[in-house]
């Protein structure tokens, strides 16, 4: 299994743990069952519209093979290489250089480009990219990034509840000891939902790196992947995109990336070190 299928489980693992423990603070497994439910319910509805609402909101354009000859014919060869269905293929009349992939399957999937990513790439560049994008349709990645976001969901209702319950009086007590066990447990509840964002955003950019490789290989391309990124990323810095922050992490670059943002909070790995990967892969390191 390769390391990063490890982390995300790990990830996914420790953030199901979150959940537990939260609940337990709470004291109430029903409170927690509901918490849970509810936010299942919330990412059910997004897991399977989220494409249509995203390709939506970006104005998203599908276009024929006859309108995007060379976009379709890559996307038709990685397909077939990687014994996948052909997925829907559209263009955004956007400049600035990015790509996502959507869909809850490959059988349900679509890629997009923008136009900007289209004037700035080579056609090998190009198929490095959505060679990447492809690996996140096969690795299911929109199933795991749900799974993560409700149990992150759920972590951050639970502790919203649990805030609640204190200031009310739900945690009050007269013995010293279990007053401080108390405040222990409201601090636990104030750093619980942080915990739970950035073990999330950790998943996405395990699932980052993964990408990278399977669509480097995919493709047969790594350095053109590389020399892709390093476009991309120089592109979204001086053509920024007016993007939703929610679907930031779809993005195969991300369109809010900048200097003042911690990368600790990122949803992507830094780009250096994903250029150091996918060099060392083609260099056989």
């Amino acid at each position: 299994m390769n390391l990063n299928t490890l982390k995300t489980a790990f990830l996914l693992g420790l953030l199901t743990l979150l959940f537990i423990f939260i609940g337990g603070l709470l004291g109430g497994r029903t409170g927690m069952m509901l918490a849970f439910i509810f936010a299942l319910g919330m990412n059910f509805i997004s897991y399977w519209f989220s494409d249509k609402i995203v390709l939506a909101m970006y104005r998203a354009k599908e276009v024929t093979e006859t309108e995007a000859p060379m976009l379709y014919s890559i996307v038709r060869r990685l397909t077939q290489k990687a014994g996948m269905p052909m997925p829907k293929v559209y263009i955004i009349d956007n400049p600035t250089p990015n790509a996502f992939a959507t869909g809850r399957n490959p059988n349900h999937a679509a890629v997009a480009v923008t136009t900007g990513i289209l004037n700035l790439l080579n056609e090998d560049e190009l198929e490095g990219v959505l060679g990447h994008e492809l690996a996140h349709i096969y690795g299911r990645d929109i199933l795991i990034s749900t799974i993560a976001a409700s149990v992150a969901s759920a972590v951050m209702l639970l502790a919203d509840w649990a805030r609640w319950a204190f200031i009310f009086g739900g945690f009050r007590s007269d013995d010293d000891e279990n007053a401080g066990g108390a405040i222990g447990a409201f601090i636990a509840m104030l750093i619980a939902p942080i915990a739970a964002i950035l073990i999330q955003m950790a998943i996405s950019r395990s699932r980052e790196y993964l990408a990278d490789e399977r669509g480097a290989k995919l493709s047969g391309k790594p350095l053109a992947l590389a020399s892709a990124l390093e476009k991309i990323a120089y592109g979204v810095q001086a053509v920024p995109m007016n993007a939703n922050p929610a679907t930031a992490h779809m993005f195969i670059m991300n369109p809010l990336r900048g200097k003042s943002i911690l990368s600790l909070f990122s949803t992507h790995p830094p780009i250096e070190e994903r250029i150091k990967r996918l060099r060392k892969l083609a260099y056989g390191g």
